[in-house]
C-alpha cells in the first residue's frame, strides 16, 4: 500500500473510535492543546526526530526547555529539584517505592488505599519482584513505630476527588524514619496548597494535562521531584546548568553516574529516555499561560465543580466529599440506571465504581452547556447560570480553606515573557535551531533510538478520534483502538515468529522489566523459585543488567571478542557453574556492535538445555527484520 492508501484506511479505522465527553478522571483529563504549540512542537520533525541529549553541544535547545519542565514541577509542587520526566504516573510511584527501599533498606511499604487503581496495581506488581511488602491502608491505620516501613504513598487530591491534611501522616513518619511520597496533579497544585509546604519527600504525578491530548491512555510525561537531600536516589534524567570553556552558561545531563548507561545493575533505575517530548509540550504550556494563566484555568475548573455540586445537592444526591477541586464522588438520589441512560443519551461517560457510586471529574474544556448537560442527566431543575447566581460567599471552595495556596510559583523570567502567539512560537523555534534532528542531518549514532518515523506515521496523532478519547471509556468506544491493537499483535507475531505480543510496556526498558517479569513467573509457576542468574554479555545496553536487578536476578557478566561477538567459551563456562540456578539470558541481537552473531541458534539452545529462558532485546530489531525471526533461532 502506498501512503495515501494507508492514511484511507487509518480514517476508517479512526471512525469506529466514538468521541464521547469523558469525565471519568483517575488521573486522566480533557485539555485544550494550544495550537501554536501542536502545530510547532508536537507536529515539527525538528522536536521530534532528536537523539538522545548525550552530546549537549548538539542539544542546547531540548536541554533548555526540560530545564523549564523540571522548574515549573518544582514550583508548583514546592519541591528543590525535579527530573526530566518518567514513563507515567504508575511507574513514577514504583519509583518512588524503590528509591524509599533504597534510602533506608526496610522492607514494609504503605499505599493509601485511596490512590488510583491503576497506580496500586503498578506499585504491587514491582514490589513482587524486588521484595518489598506492600499493604493497602488509610492513614489512620498506619503504624511506624516499629521502624519498619521504608515509606508511605498517597493521593493529594485523592481518586474520589478528597482533599484533605496529610501533614499530621508526614510528620508521623518522618519520627520514624519514614519517608513520605505524594501522588498529586499540577492544575490543582495552582490553588492548592503544594506538597512541599508540609514537608514531603517524594512528589510525583502525570503532567497530560498540561496541554497533552489523551491519546487513551499515552504516552505522556510523569513528573517526579524530590528535597534536595534524595537528588542522588532520584531515577531518570536530570538538567543542569554548567560553563562552558568561554564561561558561558550552558544545559547538561547532569548526575550521570546515577545512570543505567553508566552504574549498570547498580543505577537507581533501569529507565533511560523518558517522555522528553511530552514534557517539552508540558513545559511550553506552563510557558504559554505562565502563572496567572494556570491560576485562572484551575479556578475555573474549581468553580465549575463548585456549581455542579451545589446542583447535585438540591437535585437530591449524595456527595461524599465537602472539599474536592475538580472532582466528585456521588451515590444517586434516583436509580443509578436512569442516570448511566440519561448520560448515554448525551454521549457522555462518568466513572462507575463498583459498589455503585459514579464519579464526575470536570477539566479546563468544560462549558457551560457541558454543565447543563451534566445537571439534566441527574434530574437537576436548574441550569448552571441560575445555580452559580444563587451561590453565596460560604460555596467559595478551596479559597475558603487553610488549603488554599498562598505562595508564588513561575516567577522566572522564562514564564513571564512568552504569552502571545508570535513570542512563543519564535523562542520554540529559537531552541529548536541550537538542535541537531534528522531535519539538518543524519545522525550516525545509538541504533536503538534511530528509527525514523516517517510524516504519514505521525499525521494521524492528533487526529480527534485518537487523540480525544479517554483510556478508561468503554470498549465499544474504542473499537478503531482495538482494531489497530489486533492488527498489529498478528504483523508483529509474523515478524518477530512468537506467539503472542504484549502492548503494555511504553518504553524499551520497561519491556526488559516486563519480559524478565514472565520469565520469573513462569520458572515460579514450575516451581523453580531458585533459578535468579542471568547471564549478560558486556556488550549489552546498560538497561539490560539494571532491569534484571529490578527483577529479582543476580548478574553475571559474559565477556565478548574482539568483533564484539559473545565469548562462547566464557558463555559455557558460567552455564555450567551457575547451571542449577540458570534462569535466562539477555541478548541484543545484531549485537550492540552491530554483529550478526553466527552462533544464535547455538547459544539459545545451550541456555535452554540448562532451564533458562532466552531474553532478546529488541532495539536492533530493524535490522533483523526479514531477515531472521527470533521466534525461529530460539529466543523465548
Amino acid at each position: 500500500l502506498g501512503e495515501n492508501e494507508i492514511l484511507e484506511t487509518l480514517h476508517n479505522i479512526a471512525k469506529k473510535n466514538k468521541i464521547w465527553r469523558s469525565y471519568i478522571g483517575m488521573g486522566y483529563y480533557n485539555c485544550s492543546v494550544p495550537q501554536p504549540i501542536a502545530r510547532n512542537l508536537l507536529e515539527n520533525a525538528g522536536w521530534v526526530t532528536q537523539y538522545t541529549p548525550y552530546q549537549p553541544e548538539v542539544s542546547q535547545g531540548r536541554l533548555e526547555s526540560l530545564l523549564n519542565y523540571q522548574t515549573m514541577v518544582c514550583d508548583i509542587t514546592g519541591m528543590d529539584v525535579a527530573n526530566a520526566s518518567l514513563l507515567d504516573e504508575g511507574t513514577a510511584a514504583a519509583e518512588a517505592m524503590q528509591l524509599c527501599h533504597r534510602h533506608n533498606k526496610r522492607r514494609k511499604f504503605y499505599v493509601d488505599a485511596r490512590c488510583h487503581p491503576q497506580t496500586i496495581a503498578v506499585v504491587q506488581t514491582r514490589a513482587n519482584y524486588t521484595g518489598v511488602i506492600t499493604e493497602l491502608k488509610l492513614p489512620h491505620e498506619m503504624d511506624f513505630s516499629g521502624k519498619d516501613v521504608s515509606g508511605v504513598l498517597f493521593q493529594y487530591p485523592d481518586t474520589e476527588g478528597k482533599i484533605e491534611d496529610f501533614s499530621e501522616l508526614v510528620e508521623r513518619a518522618h519520627q520514624n524514619g519514614t519517608l513520605a511520597c505524594c501522588a498529586t496533579d499540577l492544575l490543582a497544585l495552582c490553588i492548592l496548597k503544594p506538597p512541599g509546604e508540609f514537608g514531603v519527600d517524594v512528589v510525583l504525578g502525570n503532567s497530560q494535562r498540561f496541554g497533552v491530548p489523551l491519546c487513551y491512555g499515552g504516552p505522556h510525561a510523569a513528573f517526579f521531584a524530590v528535597k534536595e537531600n534524595l537528588v542522588r536516589m532520584m531515577p531518570g534524567r536530570m538538567v543542569g546548568v554548567t560553563r562552558d570553556a568561554s564561561g558561558k552558561e550552558v544545559y547538561r545531563l547532569a548526575l550521570q553516574t546515577r545512570e543505567q548507561h553508566i552504574r549498570r545493575d547498580k543505577a537507581t533505575s533501569n529507565i533511560c529516555t523518558a517522555q522528553a517530548l511530552l514534557a517539552n509540550m508540558s513545559a511550553m504550556f506552563g510557558i504559554y499561560h505562565g502563572s496567572d494563566g494556570l491560576r485562572h484555568i484551575a479556578r475555573r475548573v474549581h468553580n465549575a465543580a463548585l456549581i455542579l455540586a451545589e446542583g447535585l445537592r438540591r437535585a437530591g444526591h449524595k456527595l461524599h466529599h465537602d472539599l474536592f477541586f475538580d472532582t466528585l464522588t456521588i451515590t444517586c438520589g434516583c436509580s443509578v440506571k436512569e442516570v448511566l441512560d440519561r448520560a448515554a443519551l448525551r454521549k457522555i461517560n462518568f466513572r462507575i465504581y463498583s459498589d455503585g457510586k459514579l464519579g464526575v471529574s470536570l477539566d479546563e474544556t468544560v462549558n457551560e452547556k457541558d454543565l447543563d448537560d451534566i445537571l439534566w442527566i441527574f434530574g437537576c431543575e436548574s441550569s448552571a447560570e441560575l445555580i452559580a447566581e444563587g451561590m453565596g460567599e460560604e460555596t467559595k471552595g478551596i479559597f475558603s480553606t487553610p488549603f488554599k495556596r498562598t505562595s508564588k510559583f513561575l516567577t522566572h523570567q522564562v514564564f513571564n515573557s512568552y504569552h502571545s502567539e508570535t513570542n512563543i512560537v519564535r523562542y520554540m523555534k529559537r531552541l529548536e535551531n541550537k538542535d541537531i534532528s534528522l531535519v539538518h542531518s543524519m545522525i550516525p549514532l545509538g541504533s536503538c533510538t534511530m528509527k525514523l518515523n516517517s510524516s504519514a506515521e505521525l499525521t494521524p496523532i492528533t487526529w480527534r478520534e485518537f487523540a480525544n478519547i479517554h483510556p478508561f471509556v468503554p470498549l465499544d468506544q474504542a473499537q478503531g483502538y482495538h482494531q489497530l491493537f489486533n492488527d498489529l499483535e498478528k504483523d508483529l507475531c509474523e515478524i518477530t515468529g512468537y506467539d503472542r505480543i504484549s502492548f503494555q510496556p511504553n518504553s524499551g526498558a520497561q519491556g526488559e522489566y516486563a519480559g524478565l517479569a514472565a520469565i520469573k513467573a513462569y520458572l515460579n509457576a514450575k516451581g523453580e523459585r531458585h533459578r535468579t542468574v542471568c547471564l549478560i554479555p558486556k556488550s549489552a545496553h546498560g538497561t539490560n543488567p539494571a532491569s534484571a536487578q529490578m527483577a529479582g536476578m543476580k548478574i553475571q557478566p559474559i565477556e565478548v571478542d574482539k568483533n564484539g561477538s559473545i565469548d562462547i567459551s566464557h558463555l559455557k563456562a558460567m552455564v555450567d557453574k551457575h547451571k542449577e540456578n540458570l534462569a535466562a539470558i539477555m541478548i541484543t541481537y545484531p549485537s550492540t556492535n552491530g554483529v550478526f552473531e553466527e552462533e544464535i541458534g547455538d547459544v539459545c539452545d545451550l541456555i535452554h538445555k540448562h532451564g533458562g529462558q532466552v531474553y532478546l532485546d529488541g532495539a536492533n530489531m530493524n535490522a533483523q527484520v526479514g531477515l531472521c525471526r527470533p521466534g525461529d533461532y530460539g529466543s523465548d
